[in-house]
């Protein structure tokens, strides 16, 4: 090598053709101290994480300044590594919210799925209640009416709890209750008694007195005046003869034509005029007995007379036999 190439590179040490390390005089190790080793460059480069820094590098010649570049460019290769490791972390955190994004995901869908269920749920029992062809066909009218129907239907239903309560309070308060039974079946037996004609009876009714014509009155007028007097309500009744002779009206009581004009009734004999006492709503009887065909137009078709008389007080005093049951008996 001749000497214009020592000069041209700087060094008095000979500038190798090709790639590779910069070596001394005999091919040894740059004697020169402030040299760095590209070995323990490139053992160093890994560990940095910044950018490379530059070298201070004080005037070197030309074979110093390769061997640092090539030193630096290993050390940028190895940063760039470690950028790249780096870079590689937020791909881990952006995989991980995926992850959460998914697990999101599920609940969102359940809960989703839930409520389209129970709206589905709300929506057919809407649509079922509001199509029911018998509230939809009915009038307002009838409506009104049912309910008007179930409110007194109601009211009936509390008096009557009302009333049996109030009775069973009674029975069951000891000497009260005795005393409240006691006077229940002897309110019975009244009633009992005056229909039955064993016990004599007073109230308002009427008094309707027959008075022949050309035609004696018969047995059948006078039945048929008792028919319709028991039509309109008649509690108790009697009748009387001319001779003062009374007889008890009860519902086994019947009737006979007798001699001259009499009347058989219950096998005894009466001569009229006829009256009949009996006790009831005194215009309700009156009513009865006036009706167009009934026993006035009957009783004056025959050309007799029927007198019909209010009486606020009417008295019904004549008693009848008990009559023995034979063959009748209660069912217990």
């Amino acid at each position: 090598m001749s000497s214009d190439e020592h000069t041209e590179t700087g060094t008095g040490w000979p500038q190798p053709s090709g790639p590779g390390r910069v070596s001394g005089p005999a091919g040894g190790p740059d004697p020169r101290p402030d040299s760095p080793d590209p070995d323990e460059l490139s053992r160093l480069a890994p560990e940095r994480s910044g950018p490379p820094a530059e070298p201070a590098v004080q005037e070197p010649d030309d074979g110093a300044t390769v061997e640092l570049g090539r030193a630096a460019g290993e050390a940028s290769a190895a940063s760039g590594s470690v950028r790249d490791d780096e870079a590689s972390t937020p791909s881990t955190s952006v995989r991980g919210s995926g992850v959460r994004w998914r697990r999101l995901s599920s609940a969102g869908v359940m809960i989703a799925v839930l409520l389209a269920l129970l709206g589905f749920t709300l929506v057919v029992q809407f649509k079922s209640t509001s199509t029911d062809p018998t509230v939809a066909a009915t009038r307002q009218e009838d409506l009104v009416r049912i309910l008007y129907d179930l409110n007194s239907r109601e009211v009936r239903l509390r008096q009557d709890i009302a009333t049996l309560e109030e009775s069973q309070r009674q029975l069951r308060s000891g000497q009260q209750g005795r005393q409240a039974a006691l006077e229940e079946a002897t309110r019975r037996a009244d009633e009992l008694g005056i229909l039955a004609g064993t016990l004599p009876a007073t109230g308002p009714g009427l008094s309707v007195r027959f008075e022949s014509g050309e035609k004696p009155i018969s047995a059948s007028r006078v039945l048929d005046a008792v028919q319709e007097l028991r039509g309109a309500g008649a509690e108790a009744m009697q009748i009387s003869g001319g001779d003062r002779a009374t007889v008890r009206i009860i519902a086994s009581t019947f009737f006979l034509d007798g001699e001259n004009g009499s009347l058989v009734v219950d096998g005894r004999r009466l001569t009229g005029p006829f009256t009949i006492t009996v006790i009831g709503d005194p215009a309700t009887m009156r009513t009865a007995l006036n009706i167009p065909g009934g026993v006035v137009a009957s009783v004056t078709g025959d050309g007799g007379k029927l007198i019909v008389e209010d009486r606020e007080a009417a008295e019904v005093s004549a008693l009848h036999a008990p009559i023995k049951l034979e063959h009748a008996r209660p069912v217990s």
